[in-house]
């Protein structure tokens, strides 16, 4: 993979109701048959051809579609790609020298092929896991202060 997006889908409002009613149908069927490993999905074109798929690549289609609902653009990165440092920024939305701040302080692990510095796209996505727990943990702290304080 030579770029982070294969260009992201940017959806348009067709798309995005499409995706809509897509999610719904397969948030339902997954939340009636949650024992179920895999999961057939049947095509139809000149007839009905039936796919058997992993629940996982269903599951991830789901988060696909609720990013397109929203009018959200999507791309679809595999976890052991390596990044530039400017792809990683914007993963992140922020600066390529904050990033670089953040590899330097050992915040996110990297690599340097060169001169250059090499992030894997999961090492991105466990910070912003961190970085959001960092997040939920300090607004709960201030709510738990607010309440003690009496402010609420």
């Amino acid at each position: 993979m030579n770029s982070l997006a294969l260009d992201p889908i940017q959806p348009d409002g067709a798309d995005a109701a499409v995706a809509d009613e897509a999610l719904q149908r397969i948030k339902g069927y997954l939340g009636r048959h949650r024992d179920q490993r895999s999961v057939p999905l049947v095509v139809e074109d000149d007839g009905c051809e039936t796919l058997i798929v992993p629940r996982g690549a269903v599951e991830l289609l789901a988060r696909v579609l609720a990013h397109m609902a929203a009018g959200t653009g999507v791309s679809v990165v595999p976890s052991h790609a390596e990044l530039t440092t400017q792809q990683a920024a914007e993963m992140l939305n922020v600066s390529r020298p904050f990033l670089v701040g953040l590899l330097e302080a050992g915040e996110i692990d990297y690599r340097k092929v060169g001169t250059h510095r090499r992030v894997r796209a999961e090492s991105v996505l466990a910070y912003l896991r961190e970085d959001d727990k960092r997040r939920r943990e300090a607004a709960d702290e201030l709510t738990r202060l607010t309440q003690e304080m009496g402010l609420d």
